[in-house]
């Protein structure tokens, strides 16, 4: 197993809660969008096994070609060890980033895409949209859709709504607006549905897009495959 250890070069306050950690990005050192990363801290393989308290499972919020590998995260004032950890470290600190995988790369079927996200699960999804920004091709449009109750809204600068690149972006800041809107969007019986959140937060969108009609295999989760089956085997049946 590779590790990479890098250093930060830029901290970047999104809100007065999330953070955006920029690394150095290796020369040897790629991935695509959707990708997610293991994030560790100074000292978590020093013993016979790595301690796991100081490694995370962390998005990459950025593509290859920013020339850094963006960590987008949420570090509220009471928080676990890892997090204060990282929240007193500065630019010039060393990190680790290995075993980095993509379970939700943009998929190009000319379908249309819908982005379902809550909080800082956008980080994942920027680069998808950065992507579709670059390269349209195969992809119908893409309507984002996330809940944030801060009211904080992340990377505003990219999910704008840009009609001329068939990108639609819509904030909410509570349940019963992003369920609704939600469920307008399941009208579409033929788009590629993608969720970013807590687990509980994957499990009410499955429910609800299977109960409008949306079939298993249109709903894109950040899960490795072996886990998928957790979320979208549930039996809907009465």
């Amino acid at each position: 197993m590779q590790i990479y250890w890098t250093k930060i070069n830029k901290i970047i306050e999104e809100t007065p809660e999330v953070r955006t950690y920029l690394l150095d990005r290796p020369e040897e050192f790629t991935w695509q969008e959707g990708s997610h990363t293991h994030f560790a801290l100074e000292g978590f393989n020093a013993g016979e096994k790595p301690n796991r308290g100081l490694i995370r499972h962390m998005s990459i919020s950025t593509l290859p070609h920013e020339n850094s590998i963006g960590i987008t995260t949420r570090i509220r004032e009471q928080c676990s060890e890892f997090k204060a950890i990282l929240r007193n470290l500065g630019v010039g600190d060393e990190v680790a980033i290995f075993k980095t995988h993509s379970n939700v790369p943009l998929k190009r079927e000319d379908k249309n895409v819908y982005l379902l996200s809550s909080g800082v699960g956008l980080a994942t999804f920027r680069p998808l949209v950065l992507d579709y920004f670059d390269r349209a091709d195969q992809v119908n449009q893409i309507h984002s859709l996330n809940i944030d109750s801060s009211r904080d809204f992340l990377f505003t600068n990219v999910f704008e709504s840009a009609p001329d690149k068939k990108f639609t972006s819509q904030f909410v800041d509570n349940r019963s607006d992003y369920y609704e809107e939600v469920k307008k969007l399941a009208a579409d019986r033929d788009g590629l549905f993608y969720v970013v959140g807590s687990d509980d937060f994957l499990m009410e969108n499955i429910k609800l897009l299977r109960e409008q009609g949306v079939k298993t295999e249109q709903i894109m989760l950040d899960k490795r495959e072996q886990s998928l089956p957790d979320f979208l085997s549930v039996d809907l049946a009465v």
